[in-house]
């Protein structure tokens, strides 16, 4: 679970809500309005729809549950296991590590090829294509949440120009202007909320997630390669510390 995404994301709709009730002396019924929902929530949903396929749509939107709830390994466990795999692969060759115990999937399956006996070449391009790929996957994700981001202002405008269009035309209706303009106001209202409240902050979150991973999967390709290489585990150790803060390059796992 990600508690800055959740404090973060609840702690600014209660302080919007809040906003609400003091401002309108507790009736935040005013701030309902049915026709300014179907322009903003439902046209900012099937105007991105029609940018990308449904089925990245509906991926992507599984995809935001990782800026929640998805636990990103620490590089040190993963550096820590590596050169046991190391160490072990060193002591009895490749086929020792066909029992080991390994956690992390992108790993395995690097061991994997280790064992199965394939060359460098081959597992380092079968390790960087899949690095390439599921950032594409990830990418397409941030861009439905950017894009929703961008959206959303954009149809709260329209719902404003609709709601002045609205408001002018029936100006000799002093019952009409109130709604049409209601709609004017809350339509940019809610498209800014959408937007800075919940869209961009989940893109901005999936970045950050995206950016982890990659380093993740390539500190584990680097470890890879040299358990394949036959490089002292305090070697491997030490290459793979790169990825650490200096802070936290010190401390060495194999004695």
């Amino acid at each position: 679970m990600d508690i800055a995404t959740i404090v973060g994301m609840l702690g600014a709709i209660g302080f919007v809500i809040m906003a609400m009730v003091l401002g309108s002396a507790g009736n935040v019924g005013i701030f309902y309005d049915t026709v300014s929902i179907l322009i903003v929530v439902l046209g900012s949903i099937f105007v991105v729809v029609s940018k990308f396929t449904l089925g990245q749509f509906f991926d992507s939107t599984k995809a935001a549950a990782k800026a929640f709830m998805y636990k990103i390994e620490p590089p040190e466990e993963l550096i820590e296991k590596a050169v046991q795999l190391a160490d072990s692969a060193r002591k009895g060759g490749f086929l020792a590590l066909e029992e080991a115990e390994i956690p992390n999937q992108f790993m395995q399956k690097g061991v994997n090829m280790l064992v199965d006996g394939h060359d460098a070449d081959v597992v380092r391009a079968t390790m960087l294509k899949d690095i390439s790929l599921t950032e594409k996957r990830h990418e397409i994700a941030i861009g439905v949440f950017k894009g929703l981001g961008e959206v959303a202002p954009a149809m709260g405008m329209i719902g404003t120009l609709v709601g002045l269009v609205a408001m002018l035309s029936n100006m000799d209706d002093p019952k009409a202007i109130g709604p049409a303009m209601a709609v004017a106001l809350l339509t940019t209202l809610y498209g800014a909320f959408i937007a800075n409240v919940i869209a961009i902050p989940i893109a901005d979150k999936l970045a950050v997630r995206n950016q982890q991973e990659k380093q993740n999967y390539q500190l584990i390709v680097d470890a890879i390669l040299g358990i394949q290489d036959g490089q002292n585990p305090k070697i491997i150790e030490g290459i793979l510390r790169n990825y650490l803060a200096q802070s936290k390059r010190e401390v060495a796992v194999v004695e």
